[in-house]
């Protein structure tokens, strides 16, 4: 029997993707797709809105008719519909994977608040190549110290709202856990002006956004005589979107908890 996915946030560009990755899976099916009341999308077909064959699924912008049906839900929306989301999927006790990007600390804590009574998976990115960065972050980090400067790149298309993107953010937090401080007071996330001589132990960020580039990423260490470049790009949604639909099936089967795409992978 084929697992039942309510996509969250279904007209924008990775749920869209999500809608087109749900055509290649046997084993998942559309039942739900959900886009602000204001969408002048709402009626029509999911499939044929994401590009894809017509699924029979009409996008809807009520939280509770979408999510009647589904035995898992992916939220690629915006930071201010996450809340509601969240708590649409907790009242039905239904399993949320979060891939929106730029949320803030409250509702951070409202994923670990959700997480006691749902399982819930949040992840700024699904692909397999970026989580395994992650881990050879760390492993990096951790052997070369802070002898070495840590400079994440991350560059994205022109409609990206938040920057450093979570990608970017995650590789930071993977540097500092491994060098044992705190992230938030090394990272360096712009720097302008007259900003003087490079801290030890500092980890600086830059963004670029241009163009419909739709994610590159790059942690360089500099250090005495020589440096180390880790670097990811991807060459297209899709990639996100089929780690997306792993985790979705993947978080069917656990209890609640609060889980993270290296749980998906075993890293």
């Amino acid at each position: 029997m084929s697992t039942r996915v309510a996509v969250l946030g279904a007209t924008g560009r990775m749920g869209r993707t999500v809608v087109r990755a749900l055509a290649e899976r046997a084993d998942l099916r559309l039942v739900g797709a959900l886009a602000s009341p204001t969408s002048s999308m709402v009626g029509r077909d999911a499939g044929e809105n994401a590009g894809a064959p017509s699924l029979g699924v009409a996008i809807q912008s009520d939280r509770n008719a979408v999510l009647e049906r589904a035995d898992v839900a992916i939220d690629f929306s915006l930071p201010a519909a996450v809340a509601a989301n969240v708590a649409a999927c907790v009242e039905r006790r239904c399993p949320m994977v979060v891939g929106t990007t730029g949320l803030s600390d409250e509702a951070m804590n409202g994923l670990r608040a959700a997480s006691r009574t749902i399982p819930l998976l949040y992840s700024p990115n699904m692909s397999i190549g970026v989580n395994l960065m992650f881990r050879i972050a760390e492993l990096a980090a951790g052997i070369l110290g802070d002898d070495y400067d840590a400079e994440i790149l991350d560059i994205h298309h022109r409609n990206k709202i938040d920057a450093p993107s979570g990608t970017a953010l995650r590789l930071g937090e993977a540097v500092a856990r491994a060098r044992g401080v705190d992230f938030r007071s090394h990272a360096v996330l712009a720097r302008q002006g007259a900003a003087g001589p490079r801290d030890k132990g500092q980890i600086g960020f830059s963004a670029q956004r241009g163009g419909d580039n739709p994610g590159e990423h790059s942690l360089t260490f500099a250090g005495p005589g020589e440096t180390l470049t880790v670097s990811h790009a991807a060459g297209d949604r899709l990639c996100f979107a089929r780690g997306a639909l792993r985790a979705a099936q993947w978080l069917t089967t656990r209890p609640p908890g609060l889980y993270s795409m290296t749980d998906v992978f075993g890293l």
